[in-house]
């Protein structure tokens, strides 16, 4: 994609240069501001997907190139291109434009109310309409212009129309042509290839009957694409369709002894009708979007941005077509950490093939809510018996970005067993080994952004500085901080080791019930300077990790978490405020979840390279989740110190 890119290129919306994204469903592509206004919309609306740093079907790619060089975005902006638009005050948005609210109601407009997109006569009766559009529809797609039919498509065209006279869809017409990247936008805009046709033969088959083999293994990958996606997300690779594996179930390492909650929740999950099964299994699928949407967001991003309003999407958008309950179970999903998200994920896979091999099991209309609460019931009575959990469990509205994350790191943290479709083979083993190398990469964009912060850091120290001097610092509610002179050689101090054993057995932050809530906050410039000390030991952790030096995990962790307890000995000990309890809760638990990590290299003679690969990437996470909390504590002293 890279070398297609051109630096006349710009986006869509505000005709920025370079944009990094696509919009799929709209055929266009968008910088990063808009790209935050297009989520914050949803999937239903705008399907982005990064142009370098996501995984892309060529054929997908290549229909979305098509559509862009051929002007796609005219049909959206149509009434914007007459001249008396100018008159009438109507623009497009500019690149200096702030998001909020030039952009985001341009593209508002644009998109959610189509308010630029050219018009038909209005007539008494919409469906004749939509007939009309179909039908030439499915003349359309056995040619190669595509902007053609996505214009069809966005005045109401429907790509499941079943033709009365010729007993097809569109798509089956499209596998007769050979049309690929028709095929494509279809099922972009929800084409079914395995439905059949009056003589009961699906696109599949005329493709494979034409001689369309690519056409053929594409549309087999677009029929599995739900369940392709959530293996993916769990373990790193997708089924072999070629070889006849159409279904990949993960396995989790503790997930062996199942409690009486997760056989009851995977009962009810197995009770549903099939439509109500596949709407809980579209909504989770949307929810693996927003997570691994949000992780390319945060590994890519200037990270300045993460405090200002393009943030990523706290949880999935409110869908109009959907009830309110279901809208309400689609957010509910973004509040499972990566255990309780992961544990759904696989049920979804066991029970999709479970149903597509035909055992059904007697009916229910047990409300789906049920299920999503038994899994996080399940998760919440094991962590209380639990000293070391796995992951953090906070998520707030103000946070639940961090699970994106803890998501990941879950991938690595799935054993890989592929128990639907026979055992694992020595070459699946390869390539989910040579999955594992790919954390090269996030430890570049992780060195990258711990640099940016190091940067923006001085900056805030710069203007901290100017700030007037804190009168006398409260005395903090925490056992007095540790100082640099109390530190042994190792790093770790007399005061710091004592305070690294509570968070030890509870992972969060020790709270005193006897101690009122207080709004005292220590100056910026100390939470600065803390911080600092921070990132330079994460940076030195990144660069062992870069350089293979596994030896020297244990004591950069040692002096990261001393450094961590020094700058949470700074905030009282019951803070007031629940994002500084919050924040403090994610730098404290990650710092403890981090030295157990890296202590899972000491017996290194006998740790198989893959084991190093899987700590490795855990580490990373940690270390990235550390540096995300300190910088948010810094944002908030900053804020409430100017105040």
């Amino acid at each position: 994609m890279s070398k297609r890119l051109r630096s006349s290129e710009v986006c869509a919306d505000c005709s920025a240069q370079d944009p990094c994204w696509a919009s799929i469903n709209r055929g266009i592509l968008i910088c990063d501001e808009c790209c935050s206004v297009h989520r914050s919309l949803g999937r239903h609306i705008s399907q982005v997907r990064h142009l370098k740093h996501t995984p892309w079907p060529p054929t997908l790619l290549q229909m979305v190139e098509t559509l862009y060089n051929n002007g796609a975005n005219s049909i959206w902006e149509h009434s914007l291109l007459d001249p008396a638009s100018v008159m009438s005050g109507r623009r497009k948005a500019n690149p200096q434009d702030k998001v909020h609210p030039n952009k985001a109601e341009f593209i508002r407009a644009k998109y959610q109310m189509l308010a630029f997109v050219h018009r038909l006569p209005c007539r008494d009766d919409d469906s004749v309409t939509a007939k009309d559009l179909s039908k030439q529809l499915h003349s359309s797609v056995r040619t190669g212009n595509l902007e053609t039919c996505l214009r069809l498509l966005s005045l109401g065209a429907q790509a499941n129309f079943f033709h009365p006279e010729k007993g097809n869809t569109p798509l089956h017409v499209a596998a007769k042509a050979g049309q690929i990247l028709q095929a494509e936008l279809l099922a972009v805009y929800g084409a079914d290839p395995g439905t059949q046709d009056s003589n009961g033969k699906t696109p599949v088959d005329y493709a494979r009957q034409g001689g369309h083999h690519e056409l053929a293994e594409r549309l087999v990958e677009i029929q599995y694409e739900l369940t392709d996606r959530l293996a993916f997300y769990l373990c790193g690779r997708k089924p072999e369709h070629k070889n006849g594996q159409h279904f990949i179930i993960p396995q989790m390492a503790d997930s062996l002894d199942l409690s009486e909650l997760a056989k009851a929740a995977k009962k009810k999950l197995q009770s549903l009708s099939n439509h109500l099964f596949e709407e809980l299994a579209m909504d989770v699928y949307d929810e693996v979007d927003r997570r691994e949407t949000d992780a390319v967001w945060l590994a890519t991003q200037n990270h300045s941005t993460l405090v200002t309003e393009t943030t990523v999407v706290p949880f999935l958008p409110v869908n109009p077509e959907y009830s309110s309950t279901r809208n309400q179970g689609r957010q509910k999903l973004a509040r499972f950490n990566a255990h309780e998200f992961a544990t759904l994920v696989i049920d979804i896979l066991s029970d999709a093939k479970r149903r597509q091999q035909g055992n059904p099991l007697s009916g229910s209309k047990e409300n789906v809510e049920l299920i999503l609460k038994s899994i996080s019931n399940q998760h919440s009575s094991e962590s209380q018996d639990n000293d070391q959990p796995d992951y953090d469990s906070v998520a707030s509205d103000e946070d639940t970005d961090l699970e994106t994350n803890a998501a990941k790191s879950n991938r690595q943290k799935s054993l890989d067993s592929d128990l639907s479709d026979g055992p694992v083979t020595a070459q699946e083993y390869m390539q989910v080994k040579n999955a594992l190398v790919a954390s090269e990469v996030k430890i570049q964009q992780l060195m990258k952004v711990n640099i940016n912060l190091s940067d923006e850091l001085r900056i805030m120290q710069k203007k901290a500085s100017k700030l007037e001097k804190q009168n006398s610092m409260p005395e903090s509610d925490y056992d007095n901080p540790t100082t640099s002179l109390e530190l042994d050689e190792t790093g770790s101090g007399r005061k710091g080791r004592q305070r690294s054993v509570i968070w030890q057995g509870e992972g969060s932050i020790p709270e005193d019930t006897d101690t009122a809530p207080s709004s005292n906050l220590p100056s910026t410039e100390d939470v600065i300077r803390k911080t600092e000390q921070i990132t330079k030991n994460i940076q030195e952790l990144l660069r062992a990790a870069q350089e293979n030096k596994h030896d020297s995990y244990i004591p950069c962790s040692e002096r990261i978490h001393v450094a961590v307890t020094e700058m949470a000995a700074l905030f009282p000990k019951k803070p007031k405020s629940e994002l500084v309890r919050t924040s403090l809760r994610l730098l404290t638990s990650s710092a403890y979840r981090l030295q157990s990590e890296c202590k899972k290299t000491l017996p290194v003679e006998t740790c198989p390279t893959t084991d190093i690969q899987l700590v490795t990437q855990q580490v990373i996470q940690c270390a990235y989740d550390i540096a995300k909390a300190a910088k948010q504590l810094v944002t908030i002293t900053t804020k409430e110190n100017n105040n």
